[in-house]
């Protein structure tokens, strides 16, 4: 583990500015500096680097962060080498020391991020050990090199192996990890109590990685019979499915490269086509792929392509990803479908076949609208008016999820030919959708807040002006919520010494309880509306701190006014309710508060 005193003098050493021109030319652009997205393709510049802020920011596809996230984002760098490229740079050497507490010592239990890099240190080393593990990745074709690459490890067989590795193994707190599972108690025997084990048991292990590099969960294959043949970890506040994609980290600037990304179903399908030379593939993590999944590869590649096997599982599965892909479509973006033979996976056919086969079968790949209209023709009778009719029933809730202008118009027209229909009549039974005034660039996604949160708008602002932390009154820190949580934290980690930068926060927060509070509030709107340069920073957060001080009382009044319908209020309450009111009649009165009487 490195210090984060440390990683923070680190950031406060090095000028992102000077960091990002080593890769990306920059131009200045008022007060910061302006590229072409190295992370997405695009014509005009929407690349942003703050030199105040120490931060940078891309208003087209959304990636964001300081010096240390953009060396792992670009150069593909885990984050402890990122700290170490970007020390060695002002010549700062960095001091490490182990999560672990030292035997005797009390010190408190490491945060979740450090416990799944403890466990990918054991479940590797452990791998080393096996014999079994070792000859099974072997047999699959894979180098020590590639394993490596991916962070390859293994779990012993054995029911609390990790015990070894955490010293508080019975704490209700490893449960986060999703490392262990407690047995349900038996209510016919009560003496037989709950117990404790690991979930993974004689398992090569796939750890997956966030975009920073961090480990947040894992996949288990196991050696030899045992079911389930694979085991994922479940839902953590780190791991969440259905957002995360297993091999993204490291095929990132493949991805780029070749302005394309191949969708599969397993880890070993991702690790066999990189042994093979295609390092452009990841996965979905044994679930279906969501409408989350695409927007993220459709803003690092202009080209997705689904590879899943011919069988009708694998048609299945596709046809789930085409029906989440139809709402976050813009033109110029490219979804397409690889069916293999019934009999392969992509890591028996890669292995079979080669690197220059795989390529020419992804040539091959069908389109979204020819598997669209073939799937939906093939449902049918298409030499009857009743099976045309049908075929246009099915294809209408599909196509009216289309946005893209110019594709939903020639998808349109192409509905017309196969039913045997005028343009104008198909205009007439599928009225064209309402537009959302969206910009092409930015896909549809899930909104975690549909309401900005007056809190999550002074994070937003505080984070983009650490200054106007003098002007946060203790008062209005006491709201309930996630953002209300990560406002306390950010007022707290500003306060405790001025100079910090968004680019410092960003580290500070990394793999903490409030990193998706942060996050969503970098995305917080009213932060496009203070690029303008007539923005007024600080009134702005003067009003929301006095919008927050009428939520506060209000909720405080609320909470009065129940202790005395039930009669439970005390005298002082009661003196406190009728100040409230009296307060609500001077502001209705229009009348100045009584002299040095509060606000808050």
């Amino acid at each position: 583990m490195i210090p984060q005193e440390f990683i923070q003098s680190l950031l406060g050493r090095v000028d992102i500015v000077d960091v990002v021109d080593r890769y990306v030319k920059l131009k200045k652009a008022g007060a910061n500096f302006s590229a072409c997205c190295p992370f997405h393709n695009e014509k005009t510049p929407s690349f942003t680097v703050s030199p105040t802020k120490q931060f940078y920011h891309c208003f087209g596809c959304g990636a964001h962060g300081n010096a240390i996230g953009f060396l792992m984002e670009y150069s593909g760098l885990a984050y402890p080498e990122a700290i170490r490229s970007l020390a060695e740079t002002v010549g700062m050497a960095v001091p490490e020391t182990s999560s672990r507490p030292v035997h005797g010592a009390s010190a408190p239990a490491p945060g979740l991020a450090a416990r799944m890099m403890d466990a990918l240190s054991y479940y590797r080393a452990e791998l080393k050990k096996s014999k079994a593990a070792i000859e099974y990745l072997k047999g699959r074709g894979l180098s020590g090199e590639i394993a490596a690459r991916y962070g390859l490890g293994y779990a012993p067989d054995g029911w609390q192996n990790l015990e070894e590795v955490f010293t508080d193994y019975g704490t209700a707190s490893l449960k986060d990890t999703g490392l262990v599972i407690d047995s349900e108690p038996d209510d016919s025997h009560p003496e037989r109590k709950s117990r404790r084990y690991d979930r993974f048991r004689n398992r090569v292990m796939f750890p997956i990685l966030d975009a920073r590099g961090n480990v947040i969960g894992f996949g288990g294959r196991v050696i030899g019979a045992g079911e389930p043949k694979y085991l994922n970890s479940p839902e953590t506040p780190l791991f969440e499915k259905g957002r995360e994609l297993y091999g993204l980290y490291q095929a990132r600037r493949a991805i780029r490269d070749a302005n394309q990304v191949i969708v599969v179903e397993g880890y070993m399908d991702v690790v066999a086509l990189a042994q093979h030379g295609v390092e452009n593939a990841v996965a979905t993590l044994g679930t279906a792929t969501t409408p989350v999944h695409v927007a993220k590869l459709l803003k690092l590649a202009d080209n997705v392509v689904f590879c899943f096997d011919g069988d009708a599982a694998g048609r299945k599965a596709a046809w789930r990803a085409l029906e989440v892909s139809l709402p976050v479509l813009s033109d110029g973006k490219v979804v397409s479908f690889l069916f293999l033979p019934p009999e392969d996976d992509p890591d028996t056919f890669v292995r079979r076949q080669g690197k220059e086969a795989f390529a020419s079968a992804l040539l091959a790949a069908k389109p979204l609208s020819q598997f669209l209209f073939s799937e939906l023709a093939g449902h049918a009778d298409m030499a009857s008016e009743e099976g045309r009719a049908r075929f246009l029933a099915e294809a209408k809730p599909l196509l009216a999820q289309i946005e893209a202008p110019a594709l939903s118009a020639m998808l349109r027209r192409r509905l017309a030919e196969i039913a045997k229909l005028t343009p104008e009549e198909i205009d007439r039974l599928l009225p064209a959708p309402a537009r959302e005034s969206r910009s092409p660039r930015t896909p549809a996604r899930v909104v975690r807040h549909a309401i900005s949160a007056p809190d999550r708008q002074l994070l937003a602002l505080l984070l983009a002006r650490p200054g106007l932390v003098g002007s946060i009154p203790d008062e209005v820190l006491d709201g309930p919520g996630t953002d209300a949580g990560a406002l306390r934290a950010a007022v707290e980690f500003f306060r405790q010494e001025p100079g910090r930068t968004l680019g410092q926060a960003s580290a500070y927060f990394e793999g903490s309880e409030h990193q998706a509070a942060i996050v969503d509030a970098l995305a917080e709107p009213l932060l496009k509306q203070a690029e303008s340069p007539d923005f007024d920073y600080g009134s702005e957060a003067n009003g929301l701190v006095e919008k927050m001080g009428e939520e506060r009382r209000a909720r405080r009044a609320t909470e009065l006014l129940r202790l005395m319908e039930a009669g439970e209020a005390t005298p002082e309450q009661k003196a406190e309710f009728q100040a409230h009111h009296a307060r609500l009649a001077t502001a209705k009165s229009g009348n100045p508060a009584p002299e040095g009487r509060s606000k808050l």
